[in-house]
Formats: structure tokens, sequence, C-alpha cells
């Protein structure tokens, strides 16, 4: 019993199989020694079970105490001298059953002359195993028809039995949640005013003073963490014991960082870049007064204004082209990020107006806008080196006054006036054939453009390429500047035909290139569903409209 108690919980549940595997022998047992007693003077399939003249049906008694000898020698003449007749064992109903103590004591001295014969007797474990195993609650059953019994309970378990349970009962909930392993949650901090990266993060991170000036050496913008503002989020995890394991904070909705630590203990930074979920929006309007703010009417923003000028203008002069009541539709696609429609561009633009009819869709390939056909806007070489308006300050003039001299200076070139430092861009492909300075153009660069025309362009301040590099139309070649001999800052660009300088605003430019082949193909495929949209006024998110004269935009659910 000692040894019991002083096992663990589970070994003692893994005795309770042990304990029911005993009982079955044991109740093989008292019907093998029953069946044995009884041989000599029955057939194997009945058992005589003799009762007293007093003797009554019921539930057989537990009690072990043995009847006096004498008691039992009389009770065993008793049963020989009566004439009764063999009962099956099957037909044996559970009130007929008694205490059979009485069986070891009739035999006893009933030998062939009166000699003492030793017969199979039963021990008190057997005895208490045969009266368990006989009750209806154990499956007895009555004219061969098996008994179902209502279920028990331990409720007669012995003092000592209860003892070797005496840690208490198994909790499955607890002995679970004592097995998971910790998991880190991501909790969330909000900046207060007042508030300082190097005290909180020792309050709250568990990092020490060294941890953190580690950490702000490691961020590529500190900022993040020495600027705070009232209001700012960001979110971390800590482990068992209290010290950081990971801090996440976003510089804007798409873009920011991941702090972690790592095997060695050390914090590691790295970028987060959020892709988004690509969603499209069509905005449907009609022009009213002028075409900006009849487009800021349907809901566009301001981004989404100046990109949808910049494709129309390339055909549509707005002052002379557009009339009142002309219909447009505009399909923009953007990333959705936490609610948020960031880097939108425009997908596809039709126009109905009185005077023109435009329709064109972006190609993904090169990110340039074509017809329904195929067909480009763009000209294969752009008569402006730049993006945006600038001011022509001198005009290309071969019988010009200079400005510093006074005296007749042929002027073979375009003057632009812009801040220095403004981009300035390669109108065509072609190739960088010289990268230079000199004491009255400055810096300067010369391109050889695939067409045979060559352009130069004067008083740069900072070249961006370099002799002998392949550039592509609207790349980034140069800075505008100040440089040589100049009066302010400006951009002078000049285009040569056959090696002679002619008036880049006036001179006849290649035609626009078109698709063929499989690019068209592919484009034609990919243009479709958006020109179904633009028709049909139908897309899979929001369409926006705003109708002649409406001062407000309207989003509808499709």
């Amino acid at each position: 019993m000692r040894i019991l108690r002083s096992l663990p919980r589970t070994h003692k549940l893994l005795l309770l199989p042990v304990a029911t595997m005993v009982t079955v022998l044991g109740a093989h047992k008292i019907l093998t020694s029953v069946e044995d007693a009884r041989q000599g003077e029955q057939s194997q399939d009945t058992v005589l079970v003799p009762l007293g003249e007093d003797a009554s049906p019921g539930v057989p008694s537990l009690a072990l105490d043995r009847a006096p000898v004498a008691e039992a020698i009389e009770l065993a003449s008793r049963a020989q001298d009566a004439t009764r007749e063999a009962i099956p064992l099957s037909q044996l109903t559970a009130s007929e059953v008694v205490d059979i103590s009485f069986a070891s004591a009739a035999h006893a001295g009933t030998g062939a002359e009166g000699q003492d014969v030793d017969t199979p007797r039963l021990d008190s474990t057997a005895r208490h195993l045969a009266i368990v195993v006989g009750t209806p609650a154990n499956g007895m059953s009555t004219d061969d028809q098996p008994m179902v019994a209502d279920a028990t309970s331990y409720e007669n378990v012995s003092a000592d039995e209860l003892e070797l349970f005496d840690d208490g009962p198994i909790v499955l909930d607890e002995q679970i949640d004592a097995d998971e392993p910790y998991v880190p949650e991501w909790l969330a901090y909000n900046v207060a005013p007042g508030d300082t990266f190097t005290i909180m993060a020792q309050e709250n991170l568990g990092l020490g003073y060294s941890e953190v000036s580690a950490l702000l050496e490691e961020m590529p913008e500190p900022r993040l963490l020495t600027h705070w503002r009232a209001g700012d989020r960001f979110e971390y995890q800590l482990d068992e014991q209290g010290k950081l394991l990971s801090l996440r904070m976003m510089k804007n909705a798409r873009d920011g960082y991941l702090v972690e630590r790592d095997a060695d203990g050390a914090l590691d930074v790295a970028s987060i870049e959020r892709a988004g979920e690509a969603t499209q929006r069509l905005y449907a309007g009609t022009v009213s007064g002028s075409f900006a703010r009849s487009a800021q009417a349907t809901g566009l923003n301001s981004a989404e204004i100046a990109e949808l000028s910049h494709v129309l203008e390339k055909k549509l002069d707005f002052r002379r082209d557009t009339r009142r009541g002309d219909r447009f539709s505009v399909l923009v696609e953007s990333d959705l990020i936490d609610g948020k429609n960031l880097d939108p561009r425009v997908l596809a633009v039709s126009y109905e107006g009185s005077r023109m009819d435009l329709t064109l869709v972006r190609n993904a390939e090169d990110n340039r806008f074509y017809t329904p056909n195929g067909e480009s806007l763009d000209p294969a070489f752009d008569r402006y080196p730049f993006n945006g308006h600038y001011r022509i300050s001198s005009s290309f003039n071969l019988r010009r006054h200079h400005p510093v001299t006074g005296r007749i200076s042929p002027h073979k070139g375009t003057d632009f006036a812009m801040p220095s430092g403004t981009p300035v861009d390669a109108p065509a492909n072609g190739r960088v054939e010289l990268v230079g300075n000199h004491p009255l153009a400055g810096r300067y660069i010369v391109v050889r453009h695939d067409n045979g025309y060559k352009t130069r362009y004067l008083h740069l301040s900072k070249p961006l390429v370099s002799r002998g590099d392949r550039v592509t139309r609207g790349e980034r070649i140069a800075l505008s500047g100040n440089t040589g001999r100049s009066t302010g800052a400006h951009l002078h660009y000049e285009v040569m035909v056959n090696d002679s300088q002619v008036d880049a605003m006036k001179v006849s430019l290649p035609e626009h290139q078109g698709l063929n082949g499989d690019a068209l193909a592919s484009f034609k495929a990919e243009a479709e569903p958006m020109l179904v949209a633009l028709e049909n006024g139908q897309t899979d998110t929001t369409v926006a409209s705003a109708n002649s004269g409406d001062a407000d935009a309207s989003d509808d659910e499709i």
C-alpha cells in the first residue's frame, strides 16, 4: 500500500486495467472451483444450491463469517437426504444466489469409509468475487436474456484505496495548459506626449541602455524612434522573462521596419514592404467648366487628375477641344492597404466630346498608353527633353544679338528658364556620344539617336550618364544648371539633323510607334476587360460619377 501511495498519478491510473484483469481471472477461478466440487454428483451444466427451511430469496450477504462446524454438518446431512431436482445454471435467477460458505463444511468427512476427505475450498477472496460477479449489476441474466445494469460509482472504495489518489483528480485543461509552449503575443503601444524611446524601452521592453544605443545605430531611419509624435503607434512581442523579441513599426501604410532578436541575442533590423491588394475604381463625369474641376467633382484626387491630364494632353487641347457636356470615364487602379488607396495609376480613359472622341489603355509591358488598336500617342521623338512646362527664355535665332557682347551671334538652340537641378530626359532612344566640360558651354552632353538625329544639352549642373551609355526615351540623363558663360540658370537644348542645328520647336519629328505581332495580341487581350468597364460603367469595385454642374462626387457600390 505504501508503494502504491508513492506512485505518480498516471501510474495509479495504469493499475486500473490490471485490477480489471485480476477480477476476470478471479471469477474464472470461482466457476472452475464450483464445477470441480460438484463433478462427481451432477452434470456439468447444472449446480445444486440447497436452501435452508427459513431461507428466502434475496441478494446474498457479503458477510464472511463461517457457520459453526456442527451446524454445517447438520446442514450438509439435510441436503443429502432431501429430494430435489437439479436446476440448470442457465435458468438460475439472481434471487436464488446465496452465501455458499457451507460448501466446504458440507463435504467434510463424507468419504467412503467415514474418513475426512480433503475437498476444494473457496477462500474468502474467491467468495467475495463470486458474489460480485453473480449480481444483476454485473451481467447475470434471466431467461437467457442479458440484463443492462445501471451505471454505478466508486462510493464503496475503502479508505486505503482512496489514499492511492490523495493528490487529487486529474484536470485535463490544467494538464494541457501546463504542457503548452509559450507563445508570445503582439502588444500595441501608443505614444503619449512626453514619451521617449529610451525610457519606454527600459520600462516596457526590457532593454538596457546599451541595447537601446545599439538598436538606434542599426536602424536605417533612427528618427522613427528618436522623433516621436503623440499618437504614433508600434507593436512588439516579449519573451517569458519580459524582454523584447520583436518590434514592428511602420513609417506609412506601405513601408516600415521589423526588429527581431536572433539566436545569439542580438537585435537585427529588416525592412517591411506591404504589397497591398490591387483594386480598380471607375469614375465617370461630365465636363462643366474646366476639365480639372470636372474631374475633381467625380472624386479623383490631385495625383490622379495630373496623370489623366498628362495622358490626354498628347492628343487633346483642353483650351480648344473641350466643351461643356463632353463626357469622360476613367478606370483607376490602386493598392488597398488598411482601407486606404495608395499609388493610384490610370489604366484606361475614354473621352466623348463634341470635337473629339478618344480612348486610351495602358500597356503593362512598357507602361505606355495606346489606342484599342495598339497605336501609340507617344511620338518616337519627344519635342521637349523634360516633363512639365518651362518658359522659353531665348528661341532659335540665327541673327540674335548676344546678351553679353551685344554683337550679332546666332543662337542655334532653344533656352528654357528653369531652376538649377531640374531633371533633363532623353527625348528618344540613343547612345551617349560625348560628356564634357567647356569654358563657354559649361558641362554638356551629346546624344546620337537611333533615327540619326543628335541632341546637345549645355550649361548642366551634373551629367548623370557617361560616354558610350545606352539611353531610352524618357530616361533621366542630366540636371540643368548655370555653368559656363551663362546669365542665369537655364537649359540650352539643340537638335541637329545631318550635323546641322535646326529649330527644335519646329523640326519634323519621327512619327509615333505602335504595337504589332505577339505584343499587339497580348495588349488586346489585356485591354478587353478595361474597355468593357469603360463602356458599361461596371467594374468589380467602386464607380464614381458626376453630372454637369455637380459639385460633389458620389460613390456607389455595384
